[in-house]
């Protein structure tokens, strides 16, 4: 009797502890937690093939770097990537003069990314006549070598001039994405509409006209001011936001690796280096268990929509 006792105390003290043990780690996990310091502590680094414009030597250069050989796991000898700072805050710096990617140590599921983003002024070839371009990757799952040699199976949050906020799936060749947006055909262009049909959308799948829906409007702030983006992701959906407005909804993603679909709704994040010169800072997450009533409320066409 007294050892059923004992066991009891010991059972009972153990699901109290487990208990107080998963109130504080839903209670961490729901504060912000900075993504930024000066080590890039959460951060590696993949570092694409080199153009044959960039000064470098040691590695093999290429007219296209898509397909050429990336110098590969946390090498950065252009210094792509650095910190640098602005009065108390630290700033991530990328130059763009390669094409790379900054990937999470860690994979992320329903959570509220928040960053504060402005353009520099360099540019580099290959994308010397074109817009100035970064990009937010998300549920990033397969190698890094999945698109372009560079980044991985992705959906994307684009940060480029002027469309800050479209989405693209990334995926091609031996992988495959495909999600659904809510939006309108305007010309030869899907446009976001939280009140339209849900549209599929592929690079890679002949039954879908394109892998890319755009943002209506532009609320991005002018060259060389600093925008607010955010990136809200629970279960199935998605939410791109800029400077307050949402501008994009995502649906039901799909990634297909090895053969087999997977639903996509958790990965590493991935931060992209694509010819130009780009500043973050003040970039932070939390996990949510709902969809924040802001949302809600622009969106109310599509959240309140019976099979949203």
């Amino acid at each position: 009797m007294k050892k059923i006792a004992l066991i009891l105390i010991v059972v009972s003290f153990t699901f109290c502890k487990t208990n107080k043990n998963e109130a504080e780690k839903v209670k961490i996990n729901n504060e912000w937690q900075d993504l930024i310091d000066k080590n890039l502590s959460s951060w590696d680094v993949w570092m694409g093939a080199p153009h044959t414009s960039t000064e470098i030597e040691g590695y093999e250069k290429f007219d296209d770097v898509r397909i050429g050989k990336p110098i590969g796991l946390n090498k950065d000898p252009k210094k792509v990537f650095s910190v640098i700072k602005q009065g108390n805050e630290n700033v991530l710096k990328i130059t763009g003069e390669i094409f790379a990617g900054l990937v999470t140590k860690k994979e992320y599921k329903n959570y509220h990314l928040k960053w504060q983003f402005k353009w520099g002024n360099k540019k580099w070839k290959p994308r010397l006549n074109k817009k100035r371009n970064s990009g937010i990757l998300y549920h990033s799952v397969g190698d890094y070598t999945d698109f372009w040699n560079v980044w991985m199976t992705s959906l994307e949050c684009e940060v480029q001039e002027t469309d800050c906020g479209d989405f693209i799936t990334i995926g091609e060749g031996k992988t495959d994405v495909k999600a659904k947006s809510p939006s309108t055909k305007i010309g030869d262009k899907y446009v976001f509409d939280p009140a339209g049909k849900l549209n599929d959308f592929s690079w890679n799948r002949p039954d879908f006209e394109t892998g890319r829906c755009f943002k209506p409007g532009d609320p991005e702030k002018p060259h060389g001011e600093w925008n607010t983006m955010e990136l809200i992701c629970l279960d199935n959906v998605s939410i791109h936001v800029l400077n307050g407005k949402i501008v994009m909804i995502v649906k039901d993603g799909f990634a297909k690796l090895n053969g087999t679909w997977q639903t996509m709704t958790e990965g590493k994040i991935q931060i992209q280096s694509e010819a130009a010169e780009i500043y973050y800072k003040q970039m932070k997450l939390k996990q949510i268990s709902e969809i924040p009533q802001f949302c809600k409320k622009q969106a109310s066409a599509f959240f309140n929509k019976k099979n949203s």
